[in-house]
């Protein structure tokens, strides 16, 4: 290459060539570190606390020892024999062998795939960690000799101690909540996304069967749409709902929730604090309540449904040929029009009280000045809100905004919760693929894990799931900070 610097193509095309620097300059800071090293420097290639002992830095070297000897001894015990079988994910099944000698049948040694998968993935991740550690101890022992040959201190383990606990208090604090993370965040999306390229599903439930790799098919299988495979036709229509769902849900209660703050504002209002409260104990009771509530009041025999048959809703709603001559009973959740229309404005009641409030403490801090010069420039009220109300709003509610739509898109609870065990699908090639017309992304998602142990294609979803919010977040983040938004209301 000559030295010269590659081109990069936007902010993936910067970022991949960053990484690529940082990676060369790591490794060659390795090399430079074992030639310009002493031979406690070169030791320390095998024993990681040679350098140590060699510098008199007697328990930092036993720690770092121990640490080594741990992994060492550890590592073939317990994660050496998945990592062997994990290109197949395990060769051996479940059975049991008759014992002559106890007269029982006993399970033989049989591999678990999942477990193969799950200690294979660690034992990947701690030979990464190894190999970082091994470079980054070689370089600390390396500086340790530049010390000491120019003659200056060389820290004696309690100054590390100390320096932990004033210096470098930070690294200690995020020491325990980044193991967390790695534990519990990081190591299952790996398993997660693993799952996605093998064919774990009912037929290969472990402990009894074997799964194993299958590499893109599973998501071959998602575009595909034939008599018997319909996942491409079940996944166009629920992401074009899912994505419908997210921007109405999102901007519906966006807009409600602003103009029912202003209302509430308004200095001919009356009984303001009246009118929060109400909206707040909307708030305080658990959602999950309220939409099991609401699920039950919307039901074929429920009160809603009595009350519009007592009054003539339902007839007349069959006379303008809104509701079918079939139907006794309006279908707010079981048919799929009524069903998403009523899910929609059911979020409305969930979702508007928080947004009141947001924008009720936003409208109070709007500068007096503004709205006062506006108005004595001859504005009124109506241009007053659309060129400094709204835009101080929008401005300081972006960030709510796109995390509202991403959650949107992962809105678990109104979905599952309003329709579960009452809406039916009749789509018979949505049914195919284990979907329904008010199904999100994630509640398919759901619906293929817990019902039909179809694992394979439920982390097919979720990877894609996170395709899109990513996706999304980082454009609308990237138009959001964009330009001068920040000055124009300082």
């Amino acid at each position: 290459m000559g030295g010269k610097r590659l081109p990069a193509t936007g902010g993936a095309g910067k970022a991949l060539h960053s990484l690529g620097r940082a990676f060369i300059s790591f490794f060659t800071q390795f090399y430079q570190d074992i030639k310009e090293g002493d031979v406690w420097v070169r030791l320390s290639l095998l024993f990681f606390g040679a350098g140590y002992f060699g510098r008199k830095q007697i328990a930092k070297g036993a720690l770092v020892t121990v640490l080594q000897a741990f992994v060492f001894i550890f590592y073939p015990l317990a994660l050496l024999p998945s990592l062997r079988k994990f290109g197949t994910l395990g060769t051996v099944k479940r059975a049991a062998v008759f014992n002559s000698v106890t007269m029982k049948n006993e399970v033989n040694n049989f591999d678990h795939s999942f477990i193969i998968l799950l200690f294979g993935l660690i034992a990947i991740l701690v030979i990464a960690v190894v190999v970082i550690f091994w470079v980054r101890n070689l370089h600390a022992v390396r500086r340790l000799q530049v010390l000491q040959e120019s003659g200056k201190h060389v820290n004696r383990f309690t100054d590390d101690i100390r320096e932990l606990f004033n210096q470098k208090f930070h690294i200690t604090l995020l020491a325990l909540p980044s193991l967390g993370v790695i534990l519990f965040t990081i190591i299952p999306l790996l398993v997660m996304i693993s799952v996605a390229f093998t064919d774990y599903d009912k037929t290969h439930m472990v402990p009894t069967n074997l799964f194993t790799w299958v590499g893109i098919d599973n998501f071959k299988t998602l575009f595909t749409h034939s008599q018997t495979i319909t996942f491409a036709y079940s996944f166009g229509k629920v992401l074009s709902w899912t994505l419908l769902w997210a921007l109405l849900a999102t901007f519906s209660t966006f807009i409600f929730g602003i103009l029912l703050a202003m209302f509430i504002n308004n200095r001919n209002t009356r009984l303001k604090r009246l009118w929060r409260t109400f909206f707040m104990i909307s708030i305080a009771v658990p959602q999950f309540v309220s939409l099991l509530l609401v699920r039950n009041f919307f039901a074929n025999t429920g009160i809603v449904n009595t009350l519009c048959t007592n009054i003539g809703l339902t007839d007349f709603l069959k006379q303008i040929g809104l509701l079918s001559q079939n139907y006794a009973y309006i279908p707010f959740l079981t048919d799929p029009n009524w069903a998403k229309a009523m899910i929609l404005l059911i979020n409305l009641w969930i979702g508007i009280p928080y947004l009141m409030l947001i924008v009720t403490g936003i409208l109070m801090n709007i500068p007096a000045e503004l709205l006062e010069s506006a108005r004595i420039d001859g504005a009124n009220a109506f241009q007053s809100f659309r060129k400094i109300t709204m835009p101080y709003i929008l401005f300081v509610t972006g960030p709510f905004l796109i995390g509202s739509f991403t959650s949107n898109i992962n809105n678990f609870n109104v979905i599952y919760l309003l329709t579960n065990d009452v809406f039916v699908t009749k789509d018979q090639l949505l049914a195919n693929s284990n979907a329904q017309e008010i199904d999100l992304l994630i509640t398919w998602l759901y619906r293929l894990t817990q019902n039909f142990y179809n694992f394979k294609m439920a982390s097919v979803l979720g990877i894609l799931i996170f395709i899109i919010c990513a996706v999304f977040t980082v454009f609308a983040f990237r138009k959001l900070i964009k330009g001068d938004r920040e000055e124009r209301f300082q």
